[in-house]
């Protein structure tokens, strides 16, 4: 631990870092900013793939495994002593201290993946909310003719990649908290807007749609399409919940004493339980506004009106996803870049800054100077482009969704957590609740693959039928 001058005591924690101010309620207030989010959208599908008795018990033990396994995770931050241990500052830290360089760097390229993921699945939703923008206003300009309007996404997708292109070249993550400020604005409009539609159409028809179990197998529906569309749905509930993998950064903001552990506690389960009951709403509404029709982007349904305030849902989409798509891909191109930088420390190409001098108050003559590195340039432009040519190829919502649930939920949200809190508290092999904690993070494991499962066949049936197979 290191010692801090008692003139500096108030200003520095026992780390030497700034002294954190944070609380109960900035923490849980991150987290539901984190969570609350495009998943929303793909809720009321879930619902109608799951029905009245599965819909409302899947989403409550999703919570629930949520809420252990970040409890769990919670007892992380600090190694050894939950009060007086190290600290770890990110979530691959506390794999590194609790389970060794190894599972480290497994956890590092799991997250990576996962972010790359994230990267994809914005930026399709955010083409699909411009497609429904320009569709639902051609509609009314037409005059209500459907055939006359378009519906393909891949030039607003490129249009996403292009402003992303130009936002991925801001330097690092300090430099972008006002576009998570407006990211977080813009997740919590459109998931107002597109409950309060729900609600609107219920209250319009005076009619409960849906049924006990969910779309009936029949003419619609086959036996193995309603088995890989219920796994589908358990991997778009679980990218609804996924905040684990920033679980401990949050935790590293919490001032002490109490100790952070008993703040993140009560921190997770208060956020939990909201975001329970905004995630209940949304789907049990959406479900019960279309039946089993529900739409697998809510904000893209046809019959929901005034079609101007569902145009600013959709733009709300847009903005949000602007700056989500960076807060997700900024960790990745940090990275890339740590790496580049420690492998070829002489290599001009890859370390060296290019000042180029920009109009703006900056320095004593007001000049602005943007750092421009030729690695940084290339490197960033290339992970847009692949990610954009990505959501070209395979546009589907849904099927993304399901697939980064599935990737992330299981790893990062159970596997890491149990066996971290398992070696930190040293808990003897084969006793009773070593067992209980291995046959959760073993059945959760099915879920996940599970989930996988129905995704990538969902995206195969997607592909086929995109190219009249």
């Amino acid at each position: 631990m290191k010692t801090i001058p008692a003139e500096d005591a108030t200003l520095f924690d026992d780390d030497g870092r700034p002294r954190r101010t944070g609380d109960v309620w900035t923490a849980s207030a991150h987290i539901i900013t984190a969570v609350i989010g495009s998943g929303v959208l793909s809720l009321a599908w879930a619902m109608a793939q799951l029905g009245w008795v599965g819909g409302p018990i899947t989403l409550l033990l999703f919570a629930l495994v949520t809420y252990f396994n970040s409890s769990l995770l919670s007892y992380c931050y600090r190694s050894g002593d939950a009060v007086w241990g190290s600290r770890n500052y990110t979530y691959m830290d506390a794999v590194h201290s609790n389970l060794g360089k190894l599972q480290g760097k497994l956890c590092g390229y799991v997250q990576q993946i996962n972010l790359f993921g994230a990267a994809v699945g914005y930026t399709i939703t955010t083409g699909v909310s411009m497609m429904a923008i320009s569709h639902t206003n051609c509609i009314h300009r037409s005059g209500g003719s459907v055939a006359a309007c378009s519906t393909d996404a891949t030039p607003f997708i490129i249009a996403f990649g292009i402003v992303e292109l130009i936002l991925s070249q801001i330097k690092d993550f300090g430099q972008l908290w006002w576009l998570s400020t407006v990211a977080a604005t813009m997740s919590f409009t459109y998931s107002i807007i597109g409950l309060g539609l729900e609600i609107a159409k219920v209250a319009a028809t005076r009619k409960v749609r849906g049924n006990l179990t969910g779309i009936r197998i029949g003419a619609t529906i086959t036996p193995i399409q309603k088995v890989r569309r219920v796994f589908q749905a358990l991997g778009n509930i679980a990218f609804a919940y996924s905040y684990s993998i920033i679980l401990i950064e949050i935790q590293d903001t919490i001032k002490s004493p109490p100790s952070e552990v008993e703040t993140m506690k009560v921190a997770n389960r208060f956020s939990v339980a909201v975001t329970t009951l905004f995630y209940m709403l949304c789907a049990c509404f959406g479900y019960a506004a279309f039946g089993d029709s529900s739409p697998g982007n809510l904000l893209t349904a046809t019959g929901l009106n005034p079609y101007w305030l569902l145009d600013i849902a959709n733009v709300a989409v847009v903005l949000h996803l602007v700056g989500a798509y960076q807060v997700f891909s900024q960790p990745i191109f940090a990275f890339v870049e740590d790496q580049a930088a420690r492998r070829f420390p002489d290599s001009r190409f890859v370390n060296k800054e290019i000042k180029i001098r920009l109009p703006g108050s900056g320095d004593k003559d007001g000049n602005y100077y943007y750092g421009l590195n030729m690695f940084r340039l290339v490197w960033r432009t290339v992970f847009v482009v692949v990610s954009t040519t990505i959501s070209i190829l395979v546009p589907f919502f849904n099927d993304i969704v399901g697939l980064l649930g599935a990737i992330g939920f299981w790893p990062l949200t159970v596997y890491f957590p149990i066996e971290m809190y398992i070696a930190g508290r040293k808990i003897v092999r084969w006793s009773g609740k070593w067992v209980l904690l291995k046959l959760l993070s073993m059945g959760c494991l099915m879920i996940t693959v599970a989930a996988a499962a129905g995704s990538i066949a969902g995206i195969v049936d997607d592909l086929k039928a995109s190219k009249g197979l």
